[in-house]
């Protein structure tokens, strides 16, 4: 019997596990560069690695960028936000259906169709005259991503022979680290030396690379067995209540009968989903998974973790850019840390569930990741990055890197190998969840302290009331508040540090509470691979998928 092992990629903002049957390989299985030998195997691996790299970079690019998009566009904080949560809600919602529309109708038509909306996006990004259309040409390039992402893995899957995949998926996650590094750096560089707008131009090329390659030397595949029944109701109705609960919590403050029924509809399309996908037979959220309680319990780790992640990553580059007054370049660069360390740590972290099971990584990670967020949360205004920022970055960076391949491992060893895919896609469906969340409940947080602070610093200058109504009118904008009063800057920095360390407060707790999940609902040592029986797997695979 073939010996199965997981293959863990693993970077801040995604991880993907997929099972990989390696048998022993021959002396021949490489070509003279080293890579793996298929028939048009370095193709596939050039598409696909350009693919993710343009999803990966323009991901992690975009959130240093956004303080020059505020200053273009005299945007405010909620709207900076919608530039986020516009891509993640469509990648969130339809990243399942993506993957499997590429099983249905070809992995390759699936991944360039991906890569065609995803450039059109970013040109439309980049050409954006307003904030709306900006918005809403990133919920564009989130469709995209929905089917550029999964088709990658997919296409090299279909590729390459069990014994070259996973040679074939470690070239790939090693490059794929590599632009996720990169990316936040050449984001900053590209905003201080050209525009914000190249962030997205800098896609066009890449994509014309990809269809040129996919086209060119890439074959189709695609699973003959699989039925043609897709969860569209499922897919909608995921939409709909993610964009109303997303619209409800970041447009808190709006006065008027809007928001409340945005969290109406959010609310009822979530009970409505969840109702729709116990009664399909085909359903892109298997919930009889979450019978498992390792599975549930690391899928609700994961959760708690990446939601208090991403509030850091998407606030951390405002608070350095426009309170520390940091180069875009230095902003992009302070987290570079934390990424090589995940980087780095991964493969070492991945070996210590075998030996002590998943209870006791999980709860130690995300335990020194509580204590990374809060001592990211001591520094004022100033000071040296190395001194105030760096200690955090990297306790942080520490912790991460330790959870990150055991919690992966900790879902796909919950569930039926037969099942290990669909479970895949669920954590990263639920990663990407937790960025859509973090992004809205953070910035209700992080704003209204901000509110509450500042106008107490104003009430201790007594201002003129004309100069007061014009620092109010501008107070959704955040630190990006334009004055020419020493006194109100520093007033403004000061209550922006308020919000900033009541969020990090709330990610160490967050992170606290991915500790208990660890400890009460996964395996710890001795326990079994597999918390769900063959049989009730089986129950739970799609009719196309049963033997």
């Amino acid at each position: 019997m073939e010996p199965l092992w997981q293959r863990r990629i693993s970077w801040p903002h995604r991880t993907v596990s997929i099972p990989i049957k390696i048998t022993p390989a021959g002396p021949d299985s490489k070509d003279e560069n080293g890579l793996p030998k298929a028939p048009n195997g370095k193709w596939v691996l050039a598409a696909t690695i350009l693919g993710s790299s343009m999803a990966f970079i323009d991901g992690t690019a975009v959130t240093v960028a956004l303080p020059a998009m505020q200053a273009a566009f005299h945007a405010t904080a909620n709207q900076i936000q919608w530039i986020i949560e516009a891509y993640a809600l469509f990648l969130a919602s339809l990243l399942l259906v993506g993957g499997s529309l590429g099983d249905l109708y070809g992995r390759r038509i699936v991944f360039t169709s991906g890569v065609v909306i995803f450039g059109v996006g970013s040109a439309w990004c980049g050409l954006a005259q307003s904030i709306l259309w900006l918005i809403a040409a990133r919920g564009l390039q989130g469709i995209g991503a929905a089917l550029l992402v999964p088709g990658s893995l997919a296409l090299i899957s279909a590729a390459f022979p069990p014994a070259l995949r996973g040679s074939a998926i470690g070239i790939w996650s090693g490059f794929s680290a590599m632009t996720a590094a990169i990316g936040p750096v050449l984001g900053g560089w590209l905003v201080d030396h050209a525009s914000w707008r190249w962030v997205f131009f800098i896609n066009l090329p890449l994509a014309i690379a990809i269809l040129v390659i996919a086209f060119w030397r890439v074959p189709e595949s695609r699973n003959e067995q699989m039925s043609g029944t897709l969860d569209w109701s499922g897919a909608l109705l995921a939409t709909v209540a993610l964009a109303g609960i997303t619209f409800a919590l970041i447009e808190a403050h709006r006065p008027g009968v809007l928001v409340p029924l945005a969290a109406t509809f959010g609310v009822v399309a979530l009970a409505a989903f969840l109702i729709v996908e116990t009664r399909i037979s085909a359903p892109m959220l298997p919930l009889g998974l979450f019978r498992s309680p390792t599975f549930a319990g690391a899928n609700l780790l994961t959760l708690f973790l990446y939601t208090a992640l991403n509030g850091l990553l998407f606030f951390f580059p405002l608070n350095l850019i426009q309170v520390q007054h940091y180069s875009a370049t230095q902003a992009g660069a302070a987290l570079l840390p934390l990424i090589l360390l995940i980087f780095l740590l991964s493969r070492w972290s991945g070996g210590l569930i075998s030996r002590f099971g998943a209870r006791g990584p999980l709860t130690v990670g995300t335990s020194i990741a509580a204590l990374g967020f809060a001592l990211a949360a001591l520094p004022g205004i100033g000071g040296s990055y190395w001194t105030t920022f760096f200690p955090a970055v990297v306790v942080l960076g520490t912790g991460m890197a330790i959870s990150v391949a055991p919690l992966t491992t900790a879902v796909m060893n919950a569930v039926p190998v037969a099942q290990s895919g669909i479970a895949s896609g669920i954590n990263n469906a639920i990663s990407r969840l937790a960025s859509l969340l973090a992004v809205a409940v953070f910035g209700l947080v992080l704003l209204t302290a901000f509110r509450h602070d500042l106008g107490r610093r104003l009430d201790q200058l007594a201002l003129p009331a004309r100069e007061r109504q014009s620092i109010e009118r501008q107070r959704s904008r955040l630190a990006a508040i334009q004055t020419g009063d020493p006194r109100i800057e520093h007033a403004v920095d000061e209550a922006f540090v308020f919000g900033f360390r009541r969020i990090l407060w709330m990610a160490a707790a967050l992170s606290l509470a991915s500790a208990a999940c660890a400890q009460v609902l996964t395996q710890k040592r001795g326990s079994p691979v597999s918390e769900i029986s063959p049989q009730v797997g089986s129950d739970l695979m799609r009719p196309s998928e049963r033997k």
